[in-house]
C-alpha cells in the first residue's frame, strides 16, 4: 500500500488542523493506521492509532485534543488536532501495519512522506 499525507500547514497555539492520509490498494480496511510524528534529532514518536475495527489509541501528549478516524470506502486516514501547542510541531508521518504494537513505528510496514505542522506561539 502507498500512502500520501497531506493537511499541515502553520497555524496559531490554540488552533485546530485535520491531516489526511490517502492510501491506494484495495486491503485499506484490513490495515491498522497510525500516526507519528518527529522533529530534527528525535526520534519518531507515536501519536494515534486505529485498528481495522475501529478502536483507536493516543499518545498521552494528545489525548483529548485529537480524534484519528478513517473513511475505508476512500482509503482515507485522518487526524483532527486541536488545542494545537508549539511543542505539536512536527513532521507529521502517517503509516499502515497488521501486526504488532499500536505505538511501535517499527511495527508498521508501509509509511507516507510526511506532512509538516508548524504551530506558532
Amino acid at each position: 500500500v502507498q500512502l500520501q499525507a497531506c493537511g499541515g500547514g502553520l497555524v496559531q497555539a490554540g488552533g485546530s488542523l485535520r491531516l489526511s492520509c490517502a492510501a491506494s490498494g484495495r486491503t485499506f480496511s484490513n490495515y491498522r493506521m497510525g500516526w507519528f510524528r518527529q522533529t530534527p534529532g528525535k526520534e519518531r514518536e507515536f501519536v494515534a492509532a486505529i485498528r481495522s475495527g475501529g478502536a483507536t489509541y493516543y499518545a498521552d501528549s494528545v489525548k483529548g485534543r485529537s480524534n484519528i478516524s478513517r473513511e475505508n470506502a476512500k482509503n482515507t486516514v485522518y487526524l483532527q488536532m486541536h488545542s494545537l501547542k508549539p511543542e505539536d510541531t512536527a513532521v507529521y508521518y502517517c503509516a499502515a501495519g497488521t501486526t504488532g504494537w499500536v505505538a511501535v513505528a517499527g511495527d508498521y510496514n508501509h509509511w507516507g512522506q510526511g506532512t509538516e505542522v508548524t504551530v506558532s506561539s
